[in-house]
C-alpha cells in the first residue's frame, strides 16, 4: 500500500469549474484577448524565441527591471512567479512549517489562503468579514497579535465581496501589527480599484505587495505575477523557488504587454464603467443585494441563488455560485464581460426576478 505524506488526502482543493460555456463569467478573467497591437508585436517577439534553451535570466530580468522602473524601486525589490499565487504560495511556505506558525486572514477571501496555508503545515487563522463583508481592523489586528501570526494577508481588493480597503487602513494595519509579522497585500484587482499600498513599502520593511498579469491584463493563460518588497525578503522569498520557475513564453509575453500598458486603459475604464453600470441595474430588481465592488467582478445575493445559476446555465452562462459556502450562502459571483455578455445575462437576472414575483 502506497504510503502519502500524512494528512494529504484531508487537504482543501481549489474547485475548477471545466463547463464549457457561450458566456464565461465565472473566473474573474478579462473577457477580451489582447489587443491585436500587442498581438502583433509579440507575434514578432516569438519568432526570436529560442525553444531548445532553457529560460534565460535576460529575458526575466528585463521584465524585472521594467517593473522596478515604473515604481521607482530597484531589481532587487521585485520577484516573479507564476500568477501571483505562486509567490503567494510561497510564501506561506517560508512563514509556514509547523502548527505554531500562525497565518492570519480574512474570511471570505481568496479561498487559496486556506489551501497554501494547509499546504504550508501552518496554522490558519481566519478572522470573519463583518456581515457587509467590511473588515474590523482591531479584530484582525488582535487576531495577528494572539496568535503570535508570522504572516498576515489582506487582499485588496477583496474577492470574492469586491470590497475595497483604504491604504490609511492598510497603514493601521501594519503599524499596529508586531515588525516580525510579515504583512501581503494581495492587490490582484488594483488596477479597477486604484488604492495601493505601494507608497508604505518604504516604511514597512515587513510589507510584501502582490499582484497579478492575469486580470487586468487578460493574460490568465501565461501565469504571470510579481511582488514588490525590500530587497531582503525578495531574496529570502525566492530561495523557495525551484530553477527555471518562469518559462520563456510567459516571460516575454508579459514584457511585450508591461511596456504596452497604456494599450490596456480603456479596457480597464471599460469594466469599470460596465461593473458601475450593472451595479446600478441590478439593485433596482427586487430582492437583490449587490455588494460594493472595487474590481471586475459583482457579488449579489438572491434567496433563490441556486435556482438563478441553473437559469444561467440554461443560457449557457458560467457564473460563480457559493451555494450554502460559509458567508457566502446564496451568493453568486459574476465578472464584466462585454456590454453585449453583460446585457445578456441581466436580461435573465430580470426575467428570473419576474417569474418568482
Amino acid at each position: 500500500m502506497l504510503k502519502y505524506r500524512q494528512g494529504l488526502a484531508d487537504r482543501p482543493s481549489y474547485d475548477m469549474d471545466t463547463n464549457e460555456y457561450r458566456i464565461t463569467l465565472n473566473a474573474n478573467e478579462s473577457t477580451m484577448n489582447l489587443p491585436p497591437i500587442v498581438e502583433d508585436r509579440l507575434m514578432g517577439r516569438f519568432a526570436s524565441v529560442a525553444f531548445n534553451r532553457y529560460p534565460g535570466a535576460e529575458d526575466y530580468l528585463s521584465l524585472t527591471r521594467q517593473i522596478a522602473a515604473n515604481f521607482k524601486v530597484q531589481p532587487e525589490n521585485i520577484l516573479l512567479g507564476n500568477g501571483s499565487s505562486e509567490i503567494i504560495e510561497k510564501l506561506f511556505y517560508c512563514f509556514g512549517g509547523s502548527k505554531d506558525a500562525a497565518i492570519v486572514y480574512p474570511q471570505p477571501s481568496f479561498s487559496m489562503y486556506g489551501i497554501y496555508a494547509a499546504a504550508a503545515e501552518a496554522k490558519g487563522v481566519p478572522v470573519d468579514l463583518e456581515p457587509d463583508y467590511t473588515l474590523d481592523l482591531e479584530k484582525f489586528v488582535s487576531a495577528v497579535i494572539k496568535n503570535k501570526a508570522r504572516l498576515c494577508v489582506i487582499c485588496n481588493p477583496n474577492n470574492p465581496t469586491g470590497t475595497g480597503f483604504s491604504v490609511s487602513d492598510i497603514q493601521y494595519i501594519a503599524d499596529n501589527i508586531p515588525t516580525s509579522c510579515a504583512f501581503l497585500v494581495d492587490e490582484a484587482y488594483v488596477e479597477f480599484y486604484g488604492q495601493s499600498a505601494v507608497s508604505l513599502l518604504k516604511d514597512y520593511p515587513n510589507m510584501i505587495i502582490a499582484r497579478t498579469f492575469s486580470k487586468a491584463y487578460g493574460l490568465a493563460s501565461a501565469r504571470v505575477g510579481y511582488s514588490i518588497a525590500s530587497a531582503a525578503m525578495t531574496d529570502m522569498i525566492g530561495r523557495s523557488f525551484m530553477p527555471y520557475h518562469m518559462n520563456t513564453l510567459s516571460l516575454v509575453t508579459a514584457d511585450i504587454v508591461y511596456q504596452m500598458r497604456h494599450e490596456y486603459v480603456p479596457r480597464i475604464q471599460m469594466v469599470i464603467a460596465e461593473r458601475k453600470r450593472l451595479a446600478e441595474a441590478v439593485k433596482q430588481v427586487p430582492g437583490f443585494t449587490v455588494y460594493p465592488s472595487e474590481t471586475n467582478f459583482l457579488l449579489i445575493h438572491h434567496e433563490a441563488a441556486p435556482a438563478l445559476n441553473e437559469a444561467f446555465e440554461r443560457q449557457g452562462i458560467g457564473v460563480r455560485s457559493f451555494g450554502a459556502a460559509p458567508r457566502l450562502t446564496n451568493c453568486l459571483r459574476i465578472s464584466m464581460g462585454t456590454r453585449e455578455e453583460n446585457d445578456t445575462w441581466l436580461s435573465v437576472l430580470r426575467a428570473f426576478a419576474e417569474e418568482r414575483a
